[in-house]
């Protein structure tokens, strides 16, 4: 089966750029990954992060769908416990109206940010994450029949949109299992570490629904192809310095790995960067798209979602070009 791929955008902010650039670029690569056969687009929801700036993936998705005719739009996702779950169903059904058959809610259980900023967004909040799976269950039947509880999640329409569970661990991937609904690991958040207990847990636990009588699931990865290797390696040196730096709490916008090579890291830093760039999926074309067959493989997958970060918005778009093509997307 041809293995198809996705694409994760957190709309990040670059050194020398502005926050707002951030949300534009994004919805100029949406267009770019339509146009390059890319399955889906999915947007992130982080709160009070001066790297990851887009903090309303509801509105990101309206504009994605009035400049794109195709590709799937979704969250990745939508920190339910901020938010009313009946709120939450009725902006889903008014992008499932905007984009019949295309829209995604991907569910998260996390905060997206600090604990300060989620009592912020939500300080009526009693028990937060632990209503999730009431949460979950409330919002499926208002998203999938409209009407829940005497309630009705307005606009109704021919298309739902589908529900995804995301998580890191174990208990997103139960909790999917048990509802009948698809699952995304965040492989890119862990290095991979967890991903096969999680998909084990959620295959040899799925209950089947009536839209998904068989499990579904992916990993999002994060990857960046180049012409050469040692390109990758140098273009990846923006991500591996916020790494570092979040490593002692000192977050901000992704650097240019121009400054970043001219400074260098420490001895220790380097054998801290040593285990990850080990496991990266960064390299040729030709290697990444090795690593994420090997992958596919591994975990029975047959779809693969891609997050890339770069200093160049260019160079994002050089990378989900090049793997396109590695992968014969239609469009490529």
């Amino acid at each position: 089966m041809k293995l198809r791929l996705s694409v994760l955008d957190q709309s990040v902010s670059l050194a020398g750029s502005s926050e707002d650039a951030a949300i534009r670029d994004t919805l100029s690569l949406a267009v770019d990954c339509e146009r390059l056969g890319y399955s889906r687009f999915w947007v992130s929801e982080p709160h009070g992060l001066p790297t990851i700036v887009g903090s309303a993936p509801e509105i990101l998705m309206a504009a994605i769908a009035a400049r794109t005719t195709r590709i799937r739009i979704g969250s990745a996702g939508v920190m339910l416990p901020h938010y009313s779950a009946l709120k939450v169903a009725e902006q889903f059904r008014v992008l499932e109206a905007l984009a019949p058959g295309r829209i995604d809610l991907g569910l998260g259980r996390a905060p997206g940010g600090d604990m300060r900023t989620a009592r912020a967004l939500n300080p009526h909040a009693t028990h937060g994450a632990e209503d999730f799976p009431v949460q979950v269950r409330d919002l499926h039947a208002w998203t999938t029949l409209g009407t829940h509880a005497g309630i009705t999640a307005h606009p109704l329409g021919a298309h739902a949109p589908e529900i995804w569970i995301l998580g890191s661990s174990d208990y997103g991937a139960q909790l999917a299992a048990h509802f009948g609904l698809p699952y995304a690991f965040a492989y890119f958040f862990t290095d991979g570490q967890g991903a096969e207990s999680a998909m084990a847990l959620y295959r040899e636990r799925y209950q089947p629904s009536e839209r998904h009588p068989e499990p579904q699931a992916t990993l999002c990865i994060w990857a960046l192809a180049a012409d050469t290797p040692d390109e990758a390696a140098h273009l990846a040196l923006s991500r591996d310095r916020w790494r570092i730096d979040r490593q002692r709490g000192a977050l901000g916008p992704l650097q240019s790995p121009d400054d970043i090579a001219r400074r260098g890291f420490s001895e220790a830093e380097e054998a801290m960067l040593a285990p990850m760039r080990a496991k990266a999926f960064v390299g040729s074309k030709a290697t990444v798209g090795a690593k994420i067959r090997k992958l596919a493989e591994d975990y029975a997958l047959d779809e693969v979602v891609i997050n890339t970060w770069a200093h160049d918005p260019a160079v994002r778009r050089c990378s989900y070009a090049l793997l396109a093509e590695e992968f014969g997307c239609v469009g490529a």
